[in-house]
């Protein structure tokens, strides 16, 4: 099974991806093509976090928690306001649909297996590593809080990321963050029994085959949306989001606002006396307006409250 990663010519760094900067880390974890710490620390300038040790931003756990109450609506809103129109992802087989996923982005892209250039690359981590490179290579490095998204070209046979049982260590690992894979897995019902949200587009009884590993925490392409290490990945029943790190803030902040407004209004209704269009979106009448502003900064004082106690 030939399924790995590449060390260093300038002509295979084109050929992973569009970005120049791709380097060869020299470090042991390496041979693989990859963003140096730098590298990674550059393109994810705006993140406004600390990093993990491998340089991806960190969003912080407890941002992580608060995102598992979000919605599709609440995501897109930020997103779309800030012109970020490519961040959504959907059509994929949902393992859980009744279970959001929420965590950091560990990227991992493969490509269609070429025999002469990973020959050189199974030679030089033969050389550097004494083994070879394969799929576990990239699963071994996961960490608690990451979500494993996997760029697999949407292949169907032989394009099985995991089974049961990688899958399993995937859930321990990430302590449940989850995976994403354009591409398939296999072993569904022992996979199916695993309490970790999971995004496929196929189900295939084959290993995986007939590819090769070519970076891990790169960017890559799900779908339409250009994923990058460390974004806030976020799947419900509908598809998945893949939200930059700069804006996680916003869009929590914001759904608090929007989780106030619809409690609001919900009340509102419930009164009986007033028409959906008096009240939704926003009310009409001055007073009502009035009534909803302090009762918004009101319920933003008692969560703000409640979050700083804990």
């Amino acid at each position: 099974m030939k399924l790995t990663r590449k060390s260093s010519a300038s002509h295979f760094v084109g050929l992973c991806f569009v970005c120049a900067a791709l380097i060869f880390a020299q470090a042991v974890s390496a041979q693989l093509v990859s963003f140096s710490k730098q590298e990674l620390i550059d393109y994810t300038a705006q993140n406004p976090f600390d990093r993990l040790p491998d340089g991806r931003p960190k969003v912080p756990d407890a941002l992580i928690e608060r995102a598992r109450g979000l919605s599709s609506e609440e995501v897109w809103a930020v997103l779309q306001a800030k012109e970020f129109n490519n961040q959504y992802a959907d059509g994929f087989q949902v393992l859980h649909p009744g279970k959001m996923m929420v965590g950091r982005a560990f990227t991992v892209q493969f490509m269609p297996l070429r025999e002469d250039v990973d020959n050189v690359a199974q030679a030089k981590s033969k050389q550097s590593l004494g083994k070879r490179l394969f799929n576990q290579t990239a699963i071994d490095m996961l960490q608690p809080g990451d979500v494993l998204v996997v760029d697999l070209f949407g292949k169907k046979v032989g394009g099985t990321i995991v089974g049961d049982n990688t899958s399993s260590y995937v859930n321990q690992a990430t302590h449940g963050g989850g995976l994403v894979v354009d591409g398939s897995v296999r072993d569904l019902n022992g996979i199916s029994e695993i309490e970790m949200p999971a995004y496929f587009r196929s189900v295939d009884p084959t290993p995986i085959g007939n590819v090769m590993l070519t970076g891990i925490n790169v960017p890559i392409r799900i779908g339409n949306v250009t994923v990058m290490p460390g974004d806030l990945v976020v799947g419900d029943r509908e598809g998945i989001y893949f939200v930059p790190p700069q804006f996680v803030q916003e869009v929590l902040d914001k759904a608090d606002e929007t989780h106030i407004h619809d409690e609001w209004t919900k009340k509102k209704f419930a009164e009986g006396k007033y028409k959906s269009s008096e009240i939704y979106g926003s009310p009409s009448d001055p007073k009502l307006q009035q009534e909803y502003q302090e009762y918004l900064k009101k319920r933003l004082d008692e969560i703000h409250k409640q979050r700083s106690s804990k």
